[in-house]
């Protein structure tokens, strides 16, 4: 059991299943996440970087690089490399990421890399919660 716990994000049809430890006495409550796993997709990867660590590194310009899916890692599809990242709920969310390449004169080039989201939980601007949107907040709505 707490292989599962511990060895997350668990994501169930794309969306995340956050798990707790239930213990005797336990108040159910909503928890306050302040970060979410979300896939993204990278378009127009240069092939230099269809790599662990070039996977890694452009994915790190959105959230916290947790994995590639197995077809990005075994260079199988490459139109755009999939890859769960752990996202700040307070992060903007840049539609690309530039990159420094080198180039054949010595110096370097950028690149720019579309990102796509393949889903993004709904997000309150009103208490910074995740999971409803700012009309629907239970702390701003009248009574």
């Amino acid at each position: 059991m707490e292989e599962v716990i511990e060895g997350g994000p668990w994501l169930f049809h794309g969306q995340p299943i956050v798990l707790q430890k239930w213990e005797l006495g336990m108040v159910l409550r909503k928890l306050k996440h302040t970060e979410v796993p979300v896939w993204i997709k990278l378009r127009h990867l240069p092939v230099e970087l269809w790599t662990m660590d070039g996977l890694s590194t452009v994915a790190s310009g959105i959230g916290r690089p947790l994995y590639p899916d197995a077809i990005s890692q075994a260079c199988t599809r490459l139109d755009f490399a999939r890859v769960c990242v752990m996202l700040n709920v307070s992060s903007k969310l840049p539609k690309h990421i530039v990159i420094m390449m080198p180039n054949e004169h010595r110096g370097e080039s950028a690149c720019k890399v579309n990102v796509e989201y393949e889903w993004l939980p709904p997000k309150c601007t009103g208490c910074t919660s995740l999971g409803h949107v700012t009309k629907e907040c239970p702390l701003t709505k009248p009574v």
